[in-house]
């Protein structure tokens, strides 16, 4: 397989973010990540490049190119409506090649409003209006013509709020009926040459700032892959995209909306094994792909998380053992990460324990390699720890006890840490 460089931009957002996870552990694949402004993309992506300009400069295109051969950069993966449609409209001009439909079908879908009339005829569309007198039954939806997601969605109950909300609108809005039922993502794949080859729902069950944070997995319904099918036959997609729907107080389905790019919550179809991000990187590079999809339900649940950032770089690493290492009788598997995360590197690791029976052999009942270790310590109750080890300046000792720690800090002033703390030390980026 040919290694290729991917630049994802901008690399903060949360299609950013599930774009990393689907990838970065990809072998021939070596991610970037690009932003204007400081994000979590820093966070991220070990290759992080920031100050981009603005996706509306004059500059933007010639700067992603200049990124672009600086680091031989094969795919620019955009992680977001706007850039996608800026960037498809100059495909051309690009050093690298774009993972994107046509730009025909990101300009349609961008805009709610080019999307209904693109699909017009069709009964899955839902009813519009025009001007403010057209309405005669309420309520009605008000929602920005671009955007995703619920923001800027309102209901309006009456005429007086429908004049008052329409007098105070800055932005190009659509006004549609309201659909009062349970609401759907369909995560769908259309190949390089036009055919729908996935095309599976999703519920959205709890939704904030427009992004559905928890979701489950529906059963297969061929009302559904006709819709997807139909609007195949109106826009020209390719790779990985996807359509909302909401259902009728009948239990019609209609459409929200329609995006040409990857969604945050795609997560969940990787967890019945289809890598929607990659599939659509196989696709751009000539390949044809099969897609067979586990026969489990998933749920997923989203919140959000701590990545952190220490300046301070640990040159080795001492460690307890007893509520440390194995916590609650369990080995703690955040801090296994961390470790191999140090052997990764190549930072050296010493166990020191005053564990009361043999330590050979209680790695041994837990499944820990004695070789993760440059040395294993044990202790009699009565000694001190500080009194077996020479640590380096920037080392960093780890114990649940906060005695243990004031007495290493006081001998030797390095940094110490309870296990609490443990998820500081990890780094995301890749």
């Amino acid at each position: 397989m040919k290694h290729i460089n991917v630049l994802v931009f901008p690399c903060g957002s949360e299609v950013a973010l599930e774009i990393n996870r689907a990838l970065k552990d990809i072998p021939f694949i070596t991610l970037w990540g690009a932003s204007s402004v400081a994000d979590h993309g820093k966070f991220m992506y070990k290759n992080y490049i920031e100050n981009l300009p603005m996706v509306d400069a004059e500059d933007f295109v010639d700067e992603i190119n200049k990124v672009s051969e600086e680091h031989q950069i094969d795919y620019i993966y955009p992680a977001m409506d706007q850039v996608m449609d800026v960037l498809s409209a100059k495909r051309t001009e690009l050093k690298a090649e774009l993972i994107a439909p046509c730009h025909d079908a990101v300009y349609v879908c961008r805009n709610k409003a080019r999307t209904y009339a693109r699909l017009d005829g069709l009964d899955f569309v839902p009813r519009t209006y025009q001007i403010e007198e057209e309405v005669k039954e309420f309520p009605i939806i008000i929602k920005p013509q671009e955007g995703y997601g619920s923001r800027g969605f309102q209901i309006l109950y009456d005429r007086g709020e429908l004049s008052h909300t329409v007098s105070h609108m800055n932005v190009p809005f659509v006004l549609c009926e309201y659909l009062s039922g349970e609401e759907y993502t369909i995560d769908c794949f259309t190949n390089r040459n036009g055919q729908l080859q996935y095309a599976n729902c999703r519920n959205r069950n709890r939704v904030r700032n427009g992004i559905s944070v928890n979701s489950k997995m529906q059963a297969p319904d061929q009302r559904i892959w006709d819709i997807a099918m139909a609007i195949c036959q109106r826009i020209s997609m390719r790779g990985a995209w996807f359509f909302q729907l909401k259902r009728t107080a009948s239990g019609e389905y209609k459409l929200l909306e329609v995006a040409t790019r990857i969604a945050g919550t795609m997560c969940l179809q990787r967890a019945v094994g289809v890598n929607l991000p990659l599939l659509t990187i196989f696709d751009m590079m000539g390949y044809d792909v099969q897609i067979e999809p586990q026969d489990y339900n998933v749920e997923v649940d989203r919140a959000l998380y701590n990545a952190f950032y220490l300046k301070k770089r640990f040159t080795e690493v001492y460690l307890d053992f007893d509520d440390t290492l194995i916590v609650h009788g369990r080995v703690n598997e955040l801090l296994m990460r961390y470790l191999y995360q140090c052997l990764n590197n190549e930072i050296p690791i010493t166990l020191i324990t005053k564990h009361i029976t043999d330590i050979w052999e209680d790695l041994k009942k837990y499944r820990i390699c004695p070789e993760i270790f440059y040395r294993i310590i044990q202790l009699d109750h009565g000694q001190k720890k500080c009194d077996f080890i020479m640590p380096d300046q920037d080392a960093l000792f780890i114990d649940d006890s906060f005695a243990e720690r004031k007495q290493i800090a006081d001998c030797y002033g390095i940094a110490t840490l309870g296990v609490d703390a443990v998820e500081c030390l990890i780094d995301y980026r890749q």
